[in-house]
């Protein structure tokens, strides 16, 4: 389990419009924390702030103690990768 922590419910929004196309775009983006483990398979000292992209209608992920949803896993062309950021609250107990 990948434990992610969310300390604040606060979105990033970036508005423009496209260069290229000329359309507009709208991007939301949530920042959290991920607790990982280092090159040699130890817990990091301290966690690592990332940041995601939330759907346009997507309400952002409030306070707590998540982890990935299986969901957010695919394989891709014979590769695992992370299709998006998908969190699945945890349960206290579950973290004790």
């Amino acid at each position: 389990m990948i434990k992610i922590e969310i300390d604040t419910a606060e979105v990033r929004e970036l508005r423009g419009e496209s260069k290229v196309t000329g359309k507009p775009y709208h991007i939301r983006i949530q920042s959290g924390y991920a607790f990982v483990t280092g090159p040699d398979g130890k817990p990091a000292r301290y966690p690592e702030r990332f940041e995601f992209l939330l759907d346009a209608e997507q309400a952002p992920y409030p306070p707590g103690v998540y982890q990935l949803h299986p969901s957010a896993i695919r394989v891709r062309e014979g590769r695992l990768t992370l299709a998006s950021v998908v969190l699945a609250p945890v349960k206290q107990s579950a973290m004790a």
